[in-house]
């Protein structure tokens, strides 16, 4: 690409500013790290130097015999994919399983509706880029998900016209399949998250392909997000970063937005920030972006050097929502609204994960139930697995296709599964029909189970 782009891995136009403060921040993260005299451990504080190391770790959910407990546990990891690997204990978790948490996406998903209106094919990009951009204000949650159950789904209606179903597809390796539709755009997803443990750290990354098609052109875009790092999770206050390249790409015409998350560097310089360009097939700049991803996104048109064009100004395209204040979780209102029963359609599948045990009981504050009930679930699984090879059968997801794809992604191969559409069928049978439904949705047993009967 032309100039822009050679700045892009620093961070683009914007960058200036903070390249120099990034590089105080790669020294604080080395001159605290291995401090208290644990082999691979890393304790950096956001704040950059306010406390000294020592002082930092002792903060966070931890007590400090479970904290030690759980280090000597998981040194035994270092450098590995713990994706399913570990089993941790409950009160690390949140309300929410990753299937709900891939449907945060479409808290803002009216950006997307505007991306699909537009007739200026930038600024469709700018959209659609924002909207990409938007849900890692809620990814900044430091608790972590329920992994769903084999067969586990999640189904969600009310919200901008959206009708929403994920899946899990696999166990090894742990991958879903999510796709949304509305009157604008349908969104497809394969995910497949690898990890590395670093000790006090988790690289995460997001193996996976997202795809969204704006209906009005027929345009596809292609989604790569950066990867993202878990900091402090056993020692410290836990915290998220996501530092790295953002590529959506117009498949149809050639065009891509390319934005670079900067890394968090010295006294928190540079964290959030997100900045980049919208570019032409011929990889011409012509619109530059910047903001947080704690906040808003702006755009302002810009020439082929990158510099904004005379006469004209930021425009803003996205704010992020009020959220609860002190909330508990850190949830957001749309990740509460994800939670309820509100969002769920008639004829809820029993095997959706508003209705996992462990769930509903960590969300009512009782670890001692949730824990026991995850356990439990874990043990089925492990059950239904053994049943399953001993009769030679296979697992086959209801909503969507393994197909024989296998594609490249930055970090790894990914194998592909497809929207089969049998849910749509499913919605439609049910919203036709006259039959009201008239039960107790939370009385529904959650059942994601291939066998009734694991002793048949």
């Amino acid at each position: 690409m032309g100039s822009p782009d050679t700045n892009q891995k620093k961070g683009g136009f914007f960058a200036a500013m903070t390249s120099g403060l990034s590089m105080f921040g790669n020294a604080m993260h080395r001159s605290i790290n291995g401090m208290l005299g644990y082999e691979g451990l890393e304790v950096i504080n956001p704040e950059g130097g306010k406390e000294d190391a020592e002082e930092e770790a002792q903060r966070g959910r931890w007590k400090q015999e479970e904290r030690d407990s759980y280090w000597r546990m998981m040194q035994k990891y270092i450098g590995m994919d713990v994706t399913s690997m570990v089993t941790l204990p409950v009160l690390i978790f949140e309300p929410m399983t990753m299937l709900q948490k891939m449907a945060e996406l479409m808290e803002y998903s009216h950006i997307l509706d505007q991306a699909d209106k537009c007739e200026d094919p930038y600024m469709r990009m700018v959209y659609a880029s924002s909207w990409a951009v938007s849900v890692y204000f809620a990814y900044q949650r430091t608790w972590k998900p329920f992994n769903p159950i084999l067969g586990e789904t999640y189904e969600m209606v009310n919200h901008d016209g959206i009708t929403f179903i994920s899946e899990q597809v696999s166990h090894h390796p742990p991958m879903s399949a999510g796709h949304a539709e509305n009157e604008h755009f349908t969104y497809d997803v394969t995910s497949k998250l690898r990890t590395k443990f670093l000790g006090n750290s988790l690289d995460v990354y997001p193996v996976g392909r997202t795809r969204v098609t704006l209906k009005r052109d027929g345009v596809v875009l292609d989604l790569v997000p950066p990867p993202t790092k878990v900091n402090n999770l056993i020692f410290g206050r836990t915290w998220i970063d996501s530092p790295g390249e953002m590529t959506l790409t117009n498949l149809t015409t050639g065009d891509k937005v390319v934005l670079y998350f900067q890394p968090c560097g010295w006294v928190g310089a540079g964290r959030y920030e997100v900045d980049g360009y919208v570019y032409n097939a011929k990889e011409e700049p012509k619109i530059l972006m910047t903001g947080k991803w704690s906040e808003t996104m702006s755009y302002q048109p810009c020439d082929l050097e990158g510099e904004p064009l005379p006469g004209t100004e930021l425009k803003e395209v996205w704010r992020v929502a009020t959220a609860p204040p002190n909330d508990k979780f850190q949830f957001t209102y749309f990740a509460h609204k994800l939670n309820s029963f509100d969002t769920a359609p008639q004829k809820l599948l029993p095997s959706d994960s508003r209705l996992r045990p462990d769930r509903w009981a960590l969300e009512k504050g009782d670890l001692s139930k949730a824990g026991a009930a995850k356990s439990s679930l874990e043990e089925r699984q492990r059950a239904e697995k053994r049943n399953r090879e001993a009769k030679g059968d296979q697992f086959n997801p209801k909503w969507f296709d393994q197909t024989d794809e296998v594609v490249p992604t930055p970090w790894g191969d990914l194998e592909l599964y497809r929207y089969n559409g049998k849910y749509t069928e499913h919605r439609n049978s049910i919203d036709t029909s006259d039959a009201v439904d008239t039960g107790d949705v939370q009385s529904i047993e959650f059942c994601p189970w291939q066998y009734a009967n694991l002793s048949e």
